[in-house]
């Protein structure tokens, strides 16, 4: 193994940065550094020499050339183990660099501030950075690369261990690291400049995209037993309630399966940030129950799992309050798989702990307001669909009213309830709901009168008096007639087919109050 001897710290995040070199200065190894971070660890009292003064020449070009040198770059690419890379070293006055702690200028921060000009942009390429780390990585055998803070304190315990030294496994493990950190970087670069003009004109999709993913953890099977399958956090976590911030609490392992219906049952959650009680049950990636109380937790999951009880067992469910114990105890008499909410109640942790293969998962912020961001990316063969994430979230109390009767002040609670909920159903879809409830929800049917006729067949009680929302324009008047039928007083639809008048007619002759939002919100 090799003894870390001299090492060069050069860091835009600071974090534990002088902590490290007081630490690494007690060992015995000489710090090299620059700009800032020279000063820093000089104020803290520990020796530094001066890049510039290392290799015997300026800090040039406000600073965009500093590391760019024989001396730093022979010193971390020449092979310890190799006499002509040591004898041309020795030749031309190069010392080796043992270790270097370096992380990059904050591009993907700039690009992020509203009014990011590509001057500010191009200004936070980090260059030299980059570049060093990418050599002491492909040098890993002799040389340690660091570019996460949180590695600082284990480094210097196993130093501690090994005389000053770190294992081969170590030093690879950092240079994957260090690998996978600039390809992030290169790949923020690449999205936001292949996205925007000259001019600093923004174009609503670049011409290249580029993304990377962390894997958390590796699954028995896929979709179906003999698919392998992993799920893999998006590097660029998004600043939101989602499965990327989700901590398991209990339970068996996630099931590919479990986290496909867990992202739904989070999307849907999502919608309710308004202050009352919220609870979606999911089955298959669909709700089959949901509801909104006034009073409690328990209540809006007693609503919820009236439904559709049958379709609620082996389901998933997801909250927007801490869960309590009364809603636990509730809860514990169905079989379920997953439980999503942003805390729960040590009440709760009592009630369900007892049910050792349900899985739990903490959510921060679940339920909370939070600005969306990101795309959705489905992938098919050979390619990739990507587009705006649906966040769309108009006011139903802002449609248009196409009906000679406008719905009472009870019916448009109600179709702004239902309006939410239709948002996450496959389509076709269409969703009966009354007194923050759901009653009926009948989802990917290849007709909009087969998804009204499931959604009344799925109803456990009476539809009188319910409302009925469409994701999507009734083409025929028979999915109204339909929903007429089943008891529905008022619906909410987008409009725009060509047969909205003879839709409005029937609504009309039935007496139904209907809205058109002139949003639609298809999901395939």
């Amino acid at each position: 193994m090799t003894k870390i001897t001299r090492a060069l710290i050069s860091v835009t995040d600071k974090t534990g940065a002088v902590e490290f070199a007081k630490a690494l200065h007690e060992r015995g190894v000489e710090i090299l550094s620059t700009g800032g971070t020279a000063a820093a660890i000089r104020a803290a009292g520990v020796p530094v020499v001066d890049v510039s003064e290392f290799t015997g020449f300026p800090e040039i070009l406000d600073g965009r050339l500093k590391t760019l040198h024989p001396r730093i770059h022979g010193g971390l690419l020449g092979r310890r183990g190799e006499q002509s890379h040591l004898k041309q070293m020795q030749e031309n006055g190069i010392v080796p660099i043992d270790l270097i702690a370096v992380n990059l200028y904050r591009f993907e921060d700039t690009v992020a501030k509203p009014g990011c000009t590509l001057e500010d942009a191009i200004e936070n390429i980090d260059i030299g950075g980059p570049t060093m780390l990418r050599a002491a990585s492909k040098n890993w055998e002799d040389v340690a690369a660091v570019v996460d803070p949180a590695d600082y304190a284990a480094i210097i315990g196993e130093m501690d261990e090994h005389g000053n030294s770190l294992s081969r496994e170590t030093r690879f493990k950092l240079a994957k690291k260090v690998f996978a950190a600039t390809a992030r970087y290169d790949a923020a670069i690449t999205t936001w400049l292949s996205g925007v003009e000259l001019d600093g004109s923004r174009l609503d999709m670049p011409a290249t995209l580029g993304f990377t993913f962390d894997l958390v953890s590796a699954m028995r099977y896929g979709e179906n037993p003999h698919q392998k399958a992993a799920f893999y956090r998006d590097s660029a976590l998004p600043k939101e309630p989602c499965l990327g911030n989700a901590k398991q609490l209990q339970g068996k392992e996630l099931s590919f399966n479990n986290i496909m219906d867990a992202d739904a049952v989070l999307e849907m959650v999502k919608e309710f940030a308004d202050g009352r009680f919220a609870a979606v049950i999911v089955k298959h990636a669909n709700p089959c129950g949901a509801a909104v109380s006034d009073e409690s937790l328990a209540d809006a999951y007693a609503k919820a799992f009236e439904c559709d009880p049958v379709s609620a067992f082996g389901g998933i469910i997801g909250f927007n309050r801490p869960l309590d114990e009364k809603t636990a105890k509730q809860i514990a008499e169905t079989f379920y798989e997953v439980i999503a909410a942003p805390r729960f109640e040590d009440g709760a942790l009592r009630v369900l702990t007892a049910k050792k293969n349900l899985r739990l998962l903490e959510v921060p912020g679940l339920g909370e307001s939070f600005t969306p961001s990101g795309w959705n990316l489905r992938k098919v063969v050979g390619g990739l669909l990507v587009q705006d994430r649906d966040v769309s979230r108009e006011s139903v109390r802002d449609a248009k009213v196409v009906t000679k009767r406008a719905p009472t002040a009870e019916e448009w609670l109600s179709l702004e309830f239902a309006w939410r909920i239709c948002k996450h159903v496959k389509s076709n879809a269409i969703v009966y709901a009354a007194d923050g409830r759901t009653l009926g929800i009948g989802c990917g049917q290849t007709s909009r009168v087969d998804a009204a006729k499931v959604a009344v067949m799925k109803a456990r009680s009476a539809l009188k008096g319910s409302v009925v929302a469409s994701d999507a324009f009734f083409p025929f008047r028979d999915g109204i007639d339909a929903a007429a039928q089943a008891g529905a007083t008022a619906a909410v639809q987008p409009g725009g087919s060509v047969r909205d008048e003879e839709v409005i007619a029937a609504a009309d002759e039935h007496g139904m109050a209907m809205v058109f939002t002139g949003v639609r919100h298809f999901r395939h």
